[in-house]
């Protein structure tokens, strides 16, 4: 019985770890497996563990806000504060998915400026549009977020159509 679960143990840490490796493997598949796990159902958990799996060490994410005065602002999070702040505030269903991109690389920088929309429900209307800037470090294995600062077009700004190609 002690083999049994060994074996169990094994392949579910295998499985897990492959596909913590090819999430990162492309730019590509850093970019797809950051927009799938935030989105989901109400109620539904997303994989953090997966999610902090993008970060680098010194990664931040940072959205633009309006203060109560209506003053634009912005906060750097750590991955495990925006986990914290996501999870207390969406408690309807939350999509986002990627429009277009255009991506600027050289040798290990790479920057990507991703369009996006969100929706409360997967086949439901548009909620708002915006704009991630990601910058990402690419090593010899992997690719690691660095930063995402985001814009969306709740902060009054309209998204120009070279954006949306």
């Amino acid at each position: 019985m002690k083999i049994f679960w060994t074996l169990v143990l094994v392949m579910v840490w295998g499985t897990t770890f492959s596909q913590a490796t090819s999430d990162v493997a492309t730019l590509d598949s850093t970019i797809e497996t950051l927009y799938a796990v935030i989105s989901g159902e109400p109620g539904s958990t997303r994989d953090w563990p997966r999610f902090k799996n993008l970060f680098a060490a010194e990664a931040r994410l940072i959205p633009t806000r309006k203060d109560a005065a209506g003053n634009l602002t912005c906060q750097a999070l750590t991955p495990d504060e925006y986990v914290k702040l996501f999870s207390a505030r969406i408690a309807t269903g939350f999509y986002e998915r990627e429009l277009s991109r255009t991506v600027e690389e050289y040798g290990t920088v790479i920057h990507v400026f991703s369009t996006y929309e969100t929706k409360e429900q997967k086949a439901g209307p548009v909620t708002n549009r915006g704009i991630n800037s990601i910058q990402l470090f690419k090593d010899k294995d992997r690719y690691y977020i660095l930063s995402i600062f985001w814009c969306a077009e709740s902060m009054g700004f309209t998204l120009p159509e070279k954006y949306l190609r």
